[in-house]
Parts: C-alpha cells; structure tokens; sequence
C-alpha cells in the first residue's frame, strides 16, 4: 500500500514593506502638486458675501441720511463699513472652509488671495492719496473699478460666477467716474451692495453656503 506522508504546511512570511524610490516618491509629489493646481477654491461664502452686502447698505443710508457730513466723516463711515466687511468675509471664508476640508493653505486658496490682494492694496493706497489731494469725488469709482479686478482676478481660481461679479463691479467703478457727486452714494449701495447680495445668493445657493 502506498504511504501516506504528511503535507507540509508552508507558512507565508510577510514581506517587509520596501521603501519607495527616490524617483516614484517625485512622480507622486509631482501628481500631487498638479492636482492641487488644477483644482479650484471653492471656499467662497455666499451669506457671507450677502452680509458684507448689507453692511455696505447701511453705510449707503447713514452717510445718505446724515445732514452736513463732511468729507472727513464721510470717509471714516465707508472705512469703518470695509472693516467691518472683511471682517464679516475672513470669518465667512475660514468657517466654510472648515465644513468642506479645503486647507486655506492650499494652492488654490494661496492663488486665490495673491491674485485679490494686489487690486485691493492698490485701492488703499490710493484711497489715501486721493484724500490728501482733495480729490475724494473719484474714490467711489476708484473702489468699485479696483474691487471688481480683484474678484475678477481672483475668480479665475474660484468658482465660475466671481469673474461676472467681478464685471459688475468694474462697470459699477466706470459709472461712478463719470457720474455727478450726487451718484456716488446710490452707485456705492448698487455696488457693494447690491452686487454683493444678489451674487452672494447666487454663490449660496449653487455651491453649498
């Protein structure tokens, strides 16, 4: 009769994890970095772009209502509002940024705020010079001109609607250039607030706040 042997069990070793290549490790940093600059930030804030909307509004009605405000005053009133509505942005920005995971350290966010700053610094600065030159009658168009290159700008990392805002608020600027004084408070309350809620809206309802 034929022997039975008994069959040997093998036992399978785990193989120990090989380091990654140098050249593999770059092939991915490289996938990684590209993805990261093809995406966009979506992180914008709809409410709270409608909210710096109505801040602007009510600068609009408390320098409209108020009788013998001089320019000085005037100017303090709208800077106060921009404060206030950069303020109302940032903590927008970083709370829908937390909800949908989007580092604000991210590519895409870092081009996002390097291509809105430069626009917005050069308003600043001009908001100061013009002041001191008595010509104060061209800063509501000189904000909303550079405000909309800034979205403008920005909005070509973002979503796709920035850049229609960002056209609004640079016909909004060129009609204020033109337009008599007695424009610049209705053209200010169109732009910075109106645009701000019907876009901010639009932004709201289309991508998630």
């Amino acid at each position: 009769m034929p022997e039975h042997h008994p069959r040997r069990v093998h036992r399978l070793r785990p193989r120990a994890s090989r380091p990654l290549p140098s050249g593999a490790l770059d092939d991915l940093r490289f996938i990684r970095e590209t993805m990261e600059r093809s995406s966009s930030f979506t992180a914008v804030p709809g409410w709270g772009i409608v909210a710096m909307g109505f801040t602007a509004l009510l600068a609009a009605g408390v320098t409209s209502l108020s009788r013998g405000l001089s320019p000085r005053s005037w100017l303090a009133i709208w800077l106060l509002e921009a404060a206030v509505a950069v303020c109302i942005g940032l903590i927008a920005t970083w709370e829908k940024a937390q909800r949908a995971g989007v580092p604000l350290t991210s590519g895409p966010a870092r081009k996002f705020m390097f291509s809105f700053l430069p626009p917005a610094v050069a308003g600043g600065i001009l908001t100061v010079v013009l002041f001191r030159l008595g010509l104060m009658r061209l800063l509501p168009g000189i904000w909303l001109l550079l405000y909309g290159a800034a979205v403008t700008s920005a909005g070509a990392f973002s979503v796709n609607v920035l850049p229609l805002m960002g056209a609004g608020f640079m016909l909004s600027g060129l009609a204020a250039l033109f337009a008599p004084a007695s424009f610049q408070t209705p053209l200010l309350a169109a732009g910075f607030g109106g645009l701000h809620i019907v876009f901010g809206y639009w932004i709201a309802r289309r991508h998630c706040g």
